[in-house]
C-alpha cells in the first residue's frame, strides 16, 4: 500500500503521530488539526471542530478523534486503519517501556523521564484548547463563553459534561 493512497497516507500519518503524542491522542490534536485541515484538506475547520466534539462526548477513550478523521478520509476502511495506526505502535512501544522500567534497578531515570514528561504533556493539551479555540470561537460571544467555561473548569468541580451541555444550548439558542 502506498503512502498515496488514503488510506496509505492516514497509516503514515497517524502511525508516525503515535510515536509522538506524549499524554495520548488529546495531546495530539493540534498537530492532528493541522495534518487533517491546512496539510492534507481532508476536513474544514468546522469539521475538525464538529469531530473534536463529538469524540469528547462520546463514552470511550480520547482517541476516537483519530477513527472519525479516518472514517472522513476513507470511510470504515479508513476508520479502522487511523485507528490501528494511531494504538499500534504506541502500545508496542508502551509494552516495551513497562517491561524495561520494571525490571530492579537503582536507576533514577526512569523518575526522572515521568517528571519531564508531565509539563509536556500538559502544554500539549493547552496548544489543543487553544487550536480547538480558534477554529470554533467566531464571535467575542463564543470567545467570551469559552474563557467562562475555561475558569469554570478550573476552579471548581462541576462535571465537564454539564458544561459542554451549556455550551451546547447557547449555540442551539443561536446566542454563540
Amino acid at each position: 500500500m502506498t503512502s498515496h493512497s488514503p488510506i496509505g497516507s492516514l497509516i503514515s500519518t497517524f502511525g508516525l503521530m503515535s510515536l509522538f503524542a506524549v499524554g495520548g491522542a488529546a495531546a495530539a490534536v493540534p498537530e492532528m488539526h493541522r495534518i487533517a485541515v491546512e496539510v492534507h484538506h481532508w476536513m474544514t475547520d468546522k469539521q475538525f471542530a464538529d469531530a473534536y466534539a463529538i469524540a469528547q462526548l462520546s463514552p470511550g477513550p480520547n482517541v476516537l478523534i483519530v477513527t472519525l478523521i479516518g472514517y472522513a478520509v476513507a470511510g470504515i476502511p479508513g476508520a479502522l486503519a487511523a485507528t490501528l495506526a494511531m494504538c499500534l505502535p504506541t502500545a508496542l512501544l508502551a509494552y516495551f517501556v513497562s517491561r524495561l522500567l520494571n525490571r530492579p534497578s537503582q536507576s533514577r531515570w526512569p523518575g526522572l523521564i515521568q517528571a519531564a514528561l508531565v509539563p509536556l504533556s500538559i502544554g500539549l493539551m493547552a496548544a489543543s484548547a487553544l487550536i480547538l479555540a480558534q477554529s470554533t470561537d467566531r464571535s467575542i460571544a463564543a470567545a467570551l463563553l469559552t474563557a467562562m467555561v475555561a475558569a469554570m473548569a478550573f476552579v471548581s468541580r462541576i462535571n465537564p459534561l454539564w458544561l459542554l451541555l451549556a455550551g451546547g444550548v447557547f449555540g442551539f439558542a443561536g446566542i454563540v
